[in-house]
């Protein structure tokens, strides 16, 4: 069809270029883009001041107020007169506050701080990583503890171009005679991530410090005390504008111990003056009316102020390797032989079994032959250390003859001697093979052997040798010097097995007594008084006559038993070197002190006797003794 001359066609819409398309696509992709991060950010935005508001706000106050752990002054330490033993001394710290740290100065701080405190900058980045892994931004990490107070100085000068930097100024023990206490005190040391651990819920911080060992460790709880705390304001470096509120720390309770600082001493002189050749030594005094420990000692000892601070690692080094084990407590944790001096457990028990009377009459030759019950043809010899001829009661107990011991604990021919069975339970009644419970760690059991034992560990079956060594304290029983002198105070007092007590009291801040602490009866050991007369007059004659002579004190009655025990170890001779034990009290008719000595190579009469007299004569006449006689037996 044709209008006007002309054909008709239909209106088509012209194509587009394909560059204007493009350009259109991604106009429209970029308005789909803008309209989506707006939206994105309008619902951020709603989250941060409607949702989580308040969590940004408390971060924006914290930028500004801050609460910091104010520690509290740990509680110090007596000795029974009053004598301070340990104090607390200012001590000053270089730590990072690393939200206060910016990261591009971090390089410089860390230099100028190797410059002015001398410390490695590897080791504070170090210490800074690790902070930042364990604790809060705002927390303190300690850079360098224990500055002297002309470089604390110098850091303060510096404070303005430091970063992060803060001087923290804590309290350190100081223990006023180091090695004497060192064994009984114990000392303090940085919290460990496991110790920190266990102890956050109580209010601790990684920064910390609590008690390791001694009573240090045992009363934590009342030494330390409770942190207070300061809330500040800080500028935006940090730095302390002004003090918000405060609340103050409660100091930590004070200990007045049992022992006389004195007498500690003398014990600490004497026993270092008569050990000669042995590794280690340990003496005890204690007062067998009450169970309070006078004096405790363990040498080697070492020096507890070096933990003060981060101790030097080699000296940290030298300590834990030493082969006398001087951070040991030999007093409570050492286990020996008792020797000789175990015939005080075997005496007394034969006595009330009926066993043995006083005027029970044994002679010793030097020596008993036994023959084997399983082989007639074998015979055993157990020697006596002499031959000491027709004995009763009280000078076997006096001359410490091992053949009459043999008698009293397995028997002999026609003679019933107690047993191991009768033996053992007298011994576990007595205390041993088993703490006593005085407020130290790592206090050593013992152990008290009978056929079941023997059986269970070294599948062997008891005989009649095995009870023949456990009377005379040889073979597998194995005792602390506490237990030993828990046992001669026992038979001092009549029979009273005391839990021995090294604190007296706890006292707070202001002096006032919080807490006392009675004597603790364990219980009536099962041996009547009247036997235990007769154990204490043998006692007696050891010293006036017997082997422990060289235990005299001028003007007083004293009462003792020596102990040689040979151990397991064999000397330059190949023979077994020797324990040398002595026990005993005074005086004889009035026991106010009650001592053993005991070294780790030496001989009960010739070694440690000697040094007990000395002891209970500084005792009781706050002099030094003339040296006593030597004298030799068990």
């Amino acid at each position: 069809m044709a209008i006007g001359g002309r054909r008709w066609r239909s209106q088509r819409r012209r194509k587009e270029s394909s560059p204007a398309k493009g350009l259109r696509r991604r106009l429209n992709l970029f308005r789909a883009a803008a309209f989506l991060f707006v939206l994105i950010f309008l619902a951020q935005l709603g989250r941060m001041q409607i949702s989580e508001g308040k969590h940004y706000q408390q971060q924006a106050e914290l930028n500004r107020r801050r609460a910091i752990l104010v520690p509290a002054e740990r509680g110090v330490i007596y000795d029974r007169n009053g004598q301070l033993l340990v104090r607390n001394v200012p001590s000053f710290t270089a730590a990072i506050v690393s939200a206060d740290l910016p990261n591009d100065k971090q390089a410089e701080v860390i230099s100028k701080l190797e410059r002015l405190l001398g410390v490695s900058g590897a080791s504070v980045q170090e210490k800074i990583v690790e902070g930042r892994s364990r604790q809060p931004l705002y927390a303190p990490i300690p850079i360098q503890k224990g500055l002297d107070r002309e470089t604390a100085l110098i850091l303060k000068e510096h404070q303005a171009e430091l970063e992060g930097v803060v001087l923290l100024t804590e309290s350190t023990r100081l223990y006023e005679e180091g090695s004497t206490f060192a064994q009984l005190l114990g000392y303090v040391g940085p919290i460990s991530p496991e110790e920190y651990e266990n102890l956050k819920g109580e209010g601790y911080d990684l920064n910390d410090k609590l008690g390791k060992t001694g009573l240090e460790l045992t009363f934590e709880k009342e030494l330390r005390g409770r942190p207070g705390v300061e809330e500040i304001e800080v500028d935006a470096s940090g730095r302390k504008r002004e003090t918000l509120s405060f609340q103050s720390p409660q100091p930590g309770q004070s200990l007045t111990l049992t022992i006389d600082g004195e007498l500690q001493r003398k014990m600490t002189q004497y026993l270092a003056e008569g050990m000669g050749a042995s590794q280690n030594a340990a003496a005890i005094a204690m007062d067998p009316r009450t169970g309070e420990v006078l004096g405790m000692v363990s040498l080697p000892s070492y020096n507890n102020n070096i933990f003060a601070t981060i101790p030097d690692s080699q000296k940290l080094d030298s300590l834990v390797n030493d082969p006398r084990h001087p951070l040991l407590n030999h007093a409570i944790a050492g286990v020996y032989p008792p020797g000789s001096t175990f015939k005080i457990v075997t005496g007394t028990a034969a006595l009330q079994e009926g066993v043995a009377t006083p005027r029970t009459q044994i002679t010793s030759t030097g020596q008993i032959v036994l023959r084997s019950q399983y082989d007639p043809q074998v015979q055993y010899v157990f020697r006596d250390w002499a031959a000491l001829g027709s004995l009763d009661f009280y000078r076997a107990v006096a001359f410490s003859s091992d053949v009459y011991f043999y008698y009293l604990a397995g028997g002999y021919e026609n003679f019933q001697g107690l047993g191991a069975g009768r033996l053992a339970q007298y011994a576990r009644d007595f205390g041993f093979g088993q703490r006593t419970g005085i407020e130290l760690p790592s206090e050593a059991e013992g152990l008290v052997p009978d056929p079941e034992w023997k059986w269970d560990n070294l599948k062997e079956p008891w005989l009649t040798g095995d009870t023949y060594h456990f009377g005379i304290g040889q073979g597998y029983v194995l005792a602390t010097p506490l237990q030993m002198v828990n046992l001669v105070a026992t038979v001092a007092n009549g029979g009273s097995l005391f839990q021995p007590k090294l604190v007296r009291s706890i006292t707070d801040s202001e002096g006032n007594v919080i807490k006392s602490f009675d004597s603790r009866l364990i219980r009536q050991v099962r041996v009547s008084n009247s036997y235990l007369a007769i154990m204490r007059e043998g006692m007696r004659q050891a010293v006036e006559l017997g082997t422990a002579t060289t235990a005299k004190v001028p003007g007083m009655k004293v009462a003792g038993k020596t102990g040689t025990a040979e151990s397991s170890v064999l000397g330059p001779d190949g023979k077994p070197i020797t324990h040398g034990w002595f026990v005993g009290f005074a005086p004889y008719d009035d026991p106010q002190i009650a001592v053993v000595v005991f070294l780790e190579r030496g001989n009960g009469a010739e070694n440690a006797a000697p040094i007990a007299a000395k002891i209970m004569n500084y005792f009781f006449h706050r002099q030094d003794p003339p040296n006593p006689a030597t004298k030799s037996g068990g």
